[in-house]
Formats: structure tokens, sequence, C-alpha cells
């Protein structure tokens, strides 16, 4: 879990997750003639998630809270608050959370062990998600409760809302990432690596209750990609890996555009570029970062261990740079080449509108 500037985390949620249109949790009712048996109460819920036999779902209960008529739900690695009763979603959600967490895992070479389940707030309308925000964020309530549409991380809890299957479960990936590699690495990563992978589990595919997620059709990036190619707004690799995203929001929409969908490409270059060529080195970075064997000065060690310290803009450019280096090689004219011809390769069907 991590704790950053109020800031930098807003930025992250804000820009992340620009996503249009908003859906609500449709209620429905048990065909069964008992009142108690509909499945838009709670009891009703858990009789149904009862029936399903999920695999992945533990166990459910009953979640009393001031916000609404919730459920608990437990999985592997996951607890869920949710005020959701719409069946068919909420069906779906512990197979997705530890779909998640499997795809987390296999950025490395070896899974690491979550020995204490991750928490998820996920409501089923905004208005419950701002009640709570109000109480959890504390002062930086009125900050968060600014986000238009999406999710957030605070804390080491991911705090979402219902925006249409689709959508929720975008964002819910998303910040699960970060959720789950503030737990679990020793060392913090650079905000380029860090957005980079968090938005791999952006778009998935459901199938025969599996989930599979599919980078190569994140069009939430890829589109923007195209656009910023297209008008010639391309972020050198230099200074995209320096980048925070608290240096283009609000000031310029299309570079911060540009930040996310270029971290995005650039972390799929160098896991899947020229036959994965990189992706030893690129998991090295992460192994060496998980448990701390990054080469770093006595006080670099310190900041990036230290989630109680502000990750600075100033951190950022020193070490977005430096561990790219130390990974991938010096020869950054090079490698930004061979990045943009990936990145030409990758939109080269997108359709922009």
């Amino acid at each position: 879990m991590r704790c950053v500037r109020v800031k930098i985390a807003l930025i992250s949620v804000l820009l992340a997750f620009c996503v249009l249109g908003c859906g609500q949790g449709v209620q429905r009712r048990s065909v069964h003639t008992r009142a108690v048996d509909r499945i838009d109460t709670p009891a009703g819920m858990i009789t149904y998630l009862e029936k399903q036999n999920l695999p992945a779902l533990k166990f459910v209960d009953k979640w009393e809270n001031k916000f609404g008529p919730g459920l608990r739900l437990v999985t592997e690695h996951y607890e869920i608050y949710t005020t959701l009763l719409e069946p068919l979603m909420l069906s779906q959600v512990p197979g997705f959370v530890e779909s998640c967490c499997r795809a987390y895992n296999n950025q490395l070479p070896a899974p690491v062990e979550t020995t204490s389940r991750f928490t998820i707030y996920l409501f089923a309308k905004r208005s419950q998600w701002e009640n709570f925000t109000a109480g959890f964020a504390g002062r930086d309530a009125p900050l968060y409760r600014k986000i238009k549409i999406g999710a957030y991380y605070l804390n080491g809890v991911c705090v979402a809302y219902n925006i249409g299957r689709e959508k929720t479960f975008s964002v819910l990936g998303h910040e699960g990432w970060h959720q789950f590699n503030s737990r679990h690495w020793r060392y913090r990563l650079p905000s380029w690596l860090d957005e980079g992978i968090a938005m791999l589990f952006e778009v998935n595919r459901y199938e025969a209750g599996l989930f599979y997620f599919e980078p190569a059709k994140n069009m939430y990036r890829l589109g923007p990609l195209k656009k910023a190619m297209g008008q010639n707004k391309i972020i050198p690799l230099g200074s995209l890996l320096a980048m925070n995203p608290g240096e283009v929001v609000g000031a310029d929409d299309d570079a911060a555009s540009a930040f996310y969908s270029q971290s995005y490409a650039l972390v799929r270059f160098l896991r899947e570029a020229d036959y994965a060529k990189r992706l030893g080195n690129y998991q090295l970075l992460l192994v060496d970062g998980l448990n701390g064997n990054w080469a770093l000065t006595d006080l670099q060690r310190r900041i990036a261990a230290d989630r109680n310290i502000p990750l600075t803009v100033q951190w950022n450019r020193v070490m977005g740079p430096k561990l790219f280096q130390d990974y991938m090689g010096d020869n950054i004219r090079q490698i930004e080449d061979e990045y943009l011809q990936f990145c030409r390769k990758i939109v080269y069907h997108v359709r922009l509108k």
C-alpha cells in the first residue's frame, strides 16, 4: 500500500480514467414468490450468489453500513464491500479481482505471496461513493470528490462506484495494480513504469467464467497515442521517463493524454518488441524493486522505501531515467527509435473518431 501526496494521487485517478458515460446498478426481482428471496435485497443476493457456486467466492455475508444495503464478498485475496446488488455484474466481481491478482503476478518471473486480503469498496451509486469518501479521505475528501468518473486508490484501499460493467472493471484493474505493488514492492516505482503497467489491466475479455486481459485492445490508450503521433506531439523518450503526471495535468490535456498513452506503449514495448528481447531486463527491474536491490544512494533508498515521504517531481526526474538506463542501457536515442517504430506498429490499424 502507498501513501503519496494527495495531489499526485488525484492526478493519477483523474487522468487515468477519463472515460465517458455512467451506468447504475440494475435492480431485478427474483422469480421466487417469497419477498425475502428478492435478488435486489442483501438476503436475496446472498442466496443468489451462493447458488451460483462461484469458484472464486469463499463466502458472502451482509455488510452493515450507513450508505445503503450492502454485502461483503470474500475471495482468496480480496474483501469487497459493496452496495451493488446487480446480479450479473456482482457474480463476476470475485472472479475478476482474482484474475487481476494473477495478472499482476504475471509481471514477475515468480509470483509473490499475499498473506492478508486487499480491500475494495464498490458502491452502486456515486452519492454513496461521495459520502464514503467524505469520511475516508478526511480533509482531502473535496479533492477526491472532484473526480468526475472513475475510482481512486488511497491508504491501501481501492474505492470505486458503478459506471457500467466494462468501465468499472477497467478502473478496478488499473487501481488494483497500484494497490498490489504498493503492498509488495519495497521500493515504489517511477511514474512511467507504475502507470504504464496499470494500463495493461484496463481491457479484458470474459469467456467461460474466466477473464483474459488484452492490453493490445486498449483503445483508451491506443487512440490518444495515434492522435499524439499524428499531431507530432509525441513526448521525447528522455522526457517521458522523467515525467510526473502532476507536470501536465490541467495545463495541457494533450500532453497528459500523451504521457499516459506513451507510458502504456513503453511498457508494452519492453515486454513485446523484437520477440520480447527486453522482457528479461524488464522483469529484473521489477524484481529488484520488489526486493530492494536497485543501485541507489542511501538517501534515494530511504525515499524509495518510505511511502510517507511525498513522491516529489524531482525524485521522479532523477529515478525515472536512472532506472531505465540501469536496466535497458544508456543509448536512449537508439532505444527511442525502436520504441517509436513499435508505437507506429501498434496504432497502424486504429481508427480515430
